[in-house]
């Protein structure tokens, strides 16, 4: 009688998302890269430990060693568009541990900033700007100016300029809360609404 196969049978599991603006999907806390063409598309994600194959319809279209880093990116560099090449100093990591270390609230924001960017040097620029108000105007208006930001749904770096230009960061956010109009929230051509994300 032979002996039994050494090689362990692991079963894949199923998870289906949407390839993001930035041309990555989400897979528990670790990123994966698709080709571009298929950004806001519908995909199955098949994996297991070690790795990660990604499907459109019946069709395979991204495969990946399984990450396990939180909020890490892996990604194939072919999948990206010409202009998503990836800035030589974009950690994602680095701007979130740097977050983290000032407040949970920042740390949050610079998530969502992360995620609506299209393009990752773009999302570099925005969060290095963002994380260099703390040594402008100190890292508790920087919190207060995240959670304004935060509560109209508006993520990036042009809100967090106006509201501290404003000096709104310095106002109760509480009075604000449940004023339909928004009529403390500065006006700025760059600054959207969170329907824009939608």
């Amino acid at each position: 009688m032979g002996s039994l196969n050494p090689i362990r049978f692991e079963l894949k599991r199923r998870h289906v998302a949407t390839v993001q603006r930035n041309g990555y999907v989400r897979l528990e806390s670790h990123y994966y890269s698709v080709p571009y063409c298929h950004i806001g598309k519908k995909v199955n994600i098949l994996y297991n430990s070690e790795k990660v194959e990604i499907y459109l319809k019946y069709e395979k279209v991204a495969v990946h060693q399984r990450g396990y880093k939180p909020y890490g990116y892996t990604h194939d560099v072919d999948h990206l568009a010409p202009s998503q090449r990836v800035p030589v100093d974009w950690n994602p990591g680095k701007y979130l541990s740097e977050a983290a270390s000032m407040h949970p609230d920042v740390e949050d924001y610079i998530r969502h900033v992360i995620e609506v960017k299209v393009h990752p040097e773009q999302a570099c620029k925005s969060c290095r700007g963002i994380l260099n108000f703390a040594s402008r105007v100190g890292e508790k208006r920087l919190v207060n100016a995240c959670r304004w930001a935060s509560s109209h749904g508006l993520y990036n770096y042009p809100a967090i300029e106006e509201i501290l230009k404003n000096r709104q960061d310095e106002l109760p956010l509480e009075e604000n809360e449940d004023d339909n109009e928004r009529s403390d929230m500065p006006s700025h051509e760059n600054i959207r609404g969170k329907e824009y994300y939608n």
